[in-house]
């Protein structure tokens, strides 16, 4: 990884931060109680090499990923709310490959999405089955996956059935989350790979909540692309402008551990990089997305606690749905910061209040679009959630505005997505042989590209294949 590196100061890594408040001495304004999980501090110097931009273009190391991260990684299907009754199934689909995620009498069981006779996918939609019938000959297999019928199988006295049952992928839940692990070589439970993650998130209890929406779009760009630029809060002066006079984007806290990183982006102070002080009237409209010739959502003044009083506000819009129990409990920082986890190597659930998930894949077995999710997990209350929201696959022509459902959320992932198909193209275009990324306040994008290195290098070494270098095609 190369010596520890220093600032312009000749502060070593670690030290060298932004001007501004810390995040944990921001944590210690909160007008509540803050919760042990923010005050873990887990930062990792990864190295300051380039990476290499075959990971972005390149068709062979697509295929790499395929092989040893897609095919063998745990990874987030469905929630289980999708799937409450027996015989409820959820596509899940990654490149080449199709999962039927389905309930059975004994839990949750994941199949390969193909007939044992001639191949064809047994199912097409997401639904409910009472069994799992090919449409091409009628095949048929139980819920539990072992053969129900053969029609005309006096034709068949080859196939012995207790070797005919459809072959499964690994099953794992964690936080109302169901994850598929397709390696049958895989003896790494759920649990073992999401690691201390299960603690962290054990505060804010994700399996009581509901999924409220769930957004899709193809995207033209690698998934790595799509993805990195939600790992990271220092592309927010160039793209989000707009959002300066509240978030303190490079005063973001970064910490890594093993198959999960986050980061954490403080809100209701200001981006240490405006060159322009804003009163807490600016803030406060800019926050709630009014316009200046609009009235003011509440009374501000220069002594205004900006943070406090947006945290209070939230508190009482999620009151009604959420209940005081847990609106109240909620401290400013779990209201107003994005708290953004990933999970290796595409997942993003988001800490405290925060609805959104994330979840990046590439788009079938193209290496140039990836397709990009957003789900928000809303809190309920009583014990009956509200029916999970469907699937709302924008189409080519729609952008992240026209799910509605997305509120003011649309317009920032627009910003976004004005980016990453140009990302895509610079780096087909490029000279350069490697992107290169800042020792701290990127280092969660570097986190990935460690492990997806770390997840391939093994995979080859496993597998005794000799690869050639990565081309750019």
């Amino acid at each position: 990884m190369g010596d520890t590196p220093v600032d312009a100061q000749g502060r070593p890594w670690g030290d060298a931060r932004s001007p501004g408040m810390s995040y944990q001495e921001l944590l210690d304004t909160d007008t509540h109680e803050v919760p042990a999980v923010l005050r873990l501090e887990s930062p990792k110097y990864l190295g300051s090499d380039d990476v290499d931009i075959s990971r972005y273009i390149s068709r062979d190391w697509h295929r790499l990923e395929v092989e040893h991260i897609w095919r063998k990684a745990w990874q987030f299907a469905c929630r289980a709310e999708e799937i409450p009754e027996v015989g409820d199934f959820y596509l899940y689909e990654i490149v080449d490959d199709s999962y039927i995620v389905i309930r059975t009498e004994d839990g949750i069981r994941a199949y390969v999405n193909a007939c044992l006779h001639r191949g064809r996918r047994l199912k097409d939609y997401s639904g409910y089955c009472s069994e799992i019938r090919c449409p091409f000959h009628g095949f048929a297999w139980q819920l539990d996956g072992s053969l129900q019928d053969i029609p005309a199988d006096w034709d068949f006295p080859h196939v012995e059935a207790d070797e005919f049952g459809l072959p499964q992928a690994q099953v794992g839940e964690w936080a109302g989350f169901v994850f598929i692990n397709p390696n049958p070589d895989n003896t790494e439970t759920l649990e073992e790979f999401l690691g201390e993650i299960v603690d962290q998130f054990e505060v804010w209890n994700l399996e009581k909540r509901y999924k409220q929406a769930h957004v899709a779009k193809v995207i033209h760009a690698n998934w790595k692309i799509a993805q990195e630029a939600f790992c990271e809060a220092y592309h927010v002066n160039a793209t989000h402008p707009q959002i300066m006079p509240y978030l303190g984007d490079t005063n973001s806290q970064i910490d890594v551990w093993d198959n999960f990183s986050r980061v954490i982006t403080p809100a209701g102070i200001t981006s240490p990089l405006l060159d322009w002080a804003p009163t807490p009237d600016e803030m406060m409209r800019t926050m709630m997305d009014v316009r200046h010739d609009q009235e003011s959502p509440m009374p501000i003044d220069d002594s205004t606690d900006m943070r406090a009083v947006a945290a209070q506000a939230s508190r009482e819009r999620w009151r009604e749905f959420a209940g005081d129990e847990w609106v109240d409990s909620m401290s400013d920082a779990e209201m107003m910061d994005s708290i953004d986890y990933t999970v290796f190597p595409n997942f993003h659930p988001w800490g405290a209040f925060n609805r959104i998930v994330y979840r990046f894949r590439p788009n079938g077995d193209d290496h140039r679009s990836s397709i990009m999710e957003c789900i928000f997990l809303a809190p309920y209350q009583g014990d009956t959630p509200p029916a999970p929201a469907p699937v709302h696959w924008l189409e080519e022509h729609e952008t992240f505005t026209d799910a509605t459902e997305l509120g003011m959320l649309g317009k920032v992932f627009n910003q976004d997505l004005f980016n990453m198909a140009k990302v895509q193209k610079g780096l087909e275009m490029t000279r350069k042989p490697g992107i290169t990324l800042a020792n701290y306040q990127e280092s969660k994008v570097r986190w990935l590209h460690t492990l997806l290195g770390e997840w391939v290098d093994r995979g080859i070494a496993e597998s005794g294949t000799a690869v050639n270098a990565p081309r750019r095609s």
